[in-house]
Order: C-alpha cells, then structure tokens, then sequence
C-alpha cells in the first residue's frame, strides 16, 4: 500500500502526535501510576486532540493502550497494579485521524534498575535505529530483520522474538509487508519508495521463547526475564528513511522527570559496565 506525499503528511502529523502523548506521559509517569492511569490519560488525550483511539476495539482489544511491564512483551492489559521503583514499562498507543493511523512504542525504565536492564534498554534502541538505516528502497524486508537481530542477539546473546513482528501501516493498523526483527540479508519483499512501515524490536533480556496468558493478549516470556520493546512509524525513501515518529519529543519530557532513568543513553559506561 503505497502512500502520497499528502497521506505521508497526515500519517507524519499522526505519529508526531503520538509521540507527544507518550512525551506527556513521560512527564508524569511515577511509582504509585497504574498501566490504567495511564490508559485514561491517553484516551483524554486522543479525544481532546479530535482523534479515534486506534487500538480499542481493535479485533476485540478492550483498552486504549498496551501497558507491557517488566517479563511482559507486548499487549498487555492496562490493570489496577501500581507501577514501583525498578520496573519497565513500555507503553503502545495509537491514533487515527482524518483516516490514517499513527502507532509507536517507547520503553521507560521507573527508577534504578541493573546495569543489565540498562544494556537491554540501550541495545533494543540502537538496534530499532540500525532497522531504520535499511529501510530504503531497493533493499529487502530482510536487511531491516537482519540488522535487528545481527545488534541484539547475535551481538548480545538476546532473545528476539519470533512469533511477533512489525508492519505495514496506513489506513489500518496491519498492513503488509511483515517486518520480523530477526532475518537474513537479500530476502523478503523488496522495499518501494513510499511504503509505511511500523519498526518494532521486541528482544527478551533471556530466552526468545514467550507465550500468551488466557486473557488472549498479554504475551510474556517463558522464562519470566525483562524484555524491552521501541517502535517507530518509518516511510521507505530513496538514500534514507524518512522516520515519521519523533522520539525527541519523549526524551525530552524525560528528562523532565526525576522518577525515570535516564542514563542508558547518557552514560554508556553505566549501562554496559
């Protein structure tokens, strides 16, 4: 599904919109928040700013947000738990507007956690970014896969996981192609001027093995270890891609709040000591 420059403008402002939630999410998130505190100020958000929340509804899902904490990888249900010091959260949340969608990821770490949670959060980053850098037209969906996997797992000995991937984005939250996170160079589809992707490593501290609970949704790893999850909405260009989210807007509002760490991309010593 190839997109107009008017459609990449309005899925542009879309993502540039989301990526201002989770910046303003950013500034309050706190020990003591619940995934379900969240999930309202979200829904606020998107309704006030005259926009559809994308993911209620979608295929059944009952929530606004996925709120995935700590073993949790992605999809999880917003609940009543309260967030504490040392945990994870990554946050998924989308908007549609005038038609289109804008969906992305952002992982915030809750305080001090382990120079090994710190190496997990800093390399699922880099490696969305090394992604990013083959998503050009004329490589394949499988230079993005390789890159992924070649910065997590075989450089780190994380496990990616298989089952879950991204993909194409537009006037619907999936569209094709898939985009897995693990892969060989020079296969898949090859990637055209214009597609609209959703990058999305997904990369388990441990073991690449997850399962499902029986709510149908929340997907965990198998063997309970932290996994860290970052999209963004990206559109294939010739020489570069044109990266639709702004994760500058987060990182910004981060640093804004004491109760988030920080320092996996400000001190890279601390983070892979």
């Amino acid at each position: 599904m190839y997109k107009t420059e008017a459609e990449i403008a309005i899925m542009k402002t879309n993502s540039s919109l989301v990526s201002t939630m989770l910046g303003e999410v950013a500034k309050v998130l706190k020990p003591g928040m619940t995934t379900l505190d969240i999930d309202a100020f979200c829904k606020s958000f998107i309704l006030d700013n005259k926009g559809i929340p994308t993911f209620f509804n979608f295929h059944g899902y009952p929530h606004n947000i996925c709120a995935s904490v700590n073993d949790v990888v992605v999809h999880g249900f917003p609940n009543k738990k309260e967030l504490k010091e040392g945990d994870i959260v990554s946050v998924d949340v989308g908007i549609t507007r005038d038609g289109y969608v804008g969906e992305h990821a952002y992982t915030f770490i809750l305080g001090e956690v382990s120079a090994e949670v710190l190496q997990l959060v800093k390399v699922t980053k880099e490696s969305l970014y090394k992604g990013i850098e083959k998503a050009i037209a004329g490589n394949r969906v499988g230079d993005i896969a390789h890159a992924i996997q070649e910065h997590t797992e075989k450089k780190y000995g994380y496990g990616v996981v298989r089952e879950l991937v991204g993909h194409g984005l537009g006037k619907t939250m999936h569209e094709d192609p898939q985009i897995p996170n693990y892969g060989k160079r020079g296969t898949g589809p090859v990637l055209k001027e214009n597609v609209v992707l959703a990058i999305e490593p997904m990369v388990n501290m441990g073991k690449k093995e997850i399962f499902t609970e029986s709510d149908g949704w929340t997907v965990k790893t198998k063997d309970g270890s932290p996994s860290v999850h970052f999209e963004h909405n990206v559109c294939v260009k010739k020489g570069k891609a044109l990266i639709l989210s702004d994760y500058s807007i987060i990182e910004a509002a981060e640093q804004t709040n004491s109760n988030l760490n920080t320092s996996y991309y400000t001190n890279t010593a601390k983070a892979s000591s």
